[in-house]
């Protein structure tokens, strides 16, 4: 698919991602069918077949870094899906640690994706980290926003995913409230982006703020959100989805 209305910051890469995310070194575009054959539904209502295609748009939180591929929170969110009739097959991830909204912004050009019936985007952590001109965000975010409309050919198929606070974690506890004030600045600036093209956003910070570093709560890497913290992020996703849907 051709994307030509967005420009492209190029000058934004840093030389450096997340010191503690940069296992990952690969930029990944998925196909993750969700295998569920042997869930079957317990009622006998008629069951509309047809597959919906599912497109994440992200980074280190999209990708699940540090959890097994089964508990992202894309693949959980189409097992739920799933289990209320509504198959998501496939779904696609375009996601890497340590991107920055310039990344993700280039390699959706690189990798040139199919349009999607569903497209969602969760950005912008890897922008405060590395202390990134806000404005540059402000205006990549939008582009992104445009980019996602076009990969779902529908601005009804598109919502967005907050940016959850890792200052509640030990890696950002030195800095928690900078973080938080950060955070929040670049959280409002997505929330109202999406109000003004009525494009739902789903606010998770609020949750990571509240499981903090409890235990279960976070990833072995003591960074990212475990695989139940983001079945709790499903739960907040999933009503809104279905809405959509």
């Amino acid at each position: 698919m051709k994307i030509t209305t967005v420009s492209i910051f190029t000058g934004i890469f840093l030389s450096f991602l997340l010191p503690l995310s940069s296992c990952s070194d690969s930029k990944e575009i998925m196909n993750d069918p969700v295998d569920l054959e042997d869930e079957q539904p317990t009622d006998t209502m008629e069951i509309d077949t047809t597959a919906i295609s599912y497109l994440a748009l992200g980074d280190s939180y999209t990708i699940g870094q540090a959890v097994d591929q089964n508990m992202r929170w894309p693949i959980q969110l189409a097992k739920k899906l799933k289990e209320n009739n509504i198959i998501i097959e496939p779904v696609n991830i375009i996601a890497q640690t340590g991107w920055t909204t310039s990344n993700l912004i280039q390699s959706i050009y690189d990798m040139e994706p199919d349009q999607h019936d569903l497209v969602s985007l969760l950005i912008g952590v890897n922008n405060q980290y590395q202390g990134q001109p806000f404005d540059v965000f402000q205006t990549e975010f939008d582009s992104l926003l445009n980019i996602s409309i076009q990969l779902a050919g529908n601005i009804k198929r598109v919502f967005v995913v907050s940016i959850p606070d890792y200052g509640v974690t030990p890696f950002g506890a030195n800095n928690a409230e900078q973080i938080a004030q950060e955070l929040d600045m670049y959280n409002e600036y997505m929330q109202q982006a999406c109000i003004a093209l009525e494009i739902p956003f789903v606010n998770i910070t609020n949750l990571s703020r509240q499981l903090g570093d409890s235990p279960g709560a976070l990833a072995v890497d003591n960074l990212h959100p475990s695989g139940s913290q983001y079945t709790q992020w499903v739960n907040l996703i999933l009503p809104v989805v279905i809405d959509m849907l």
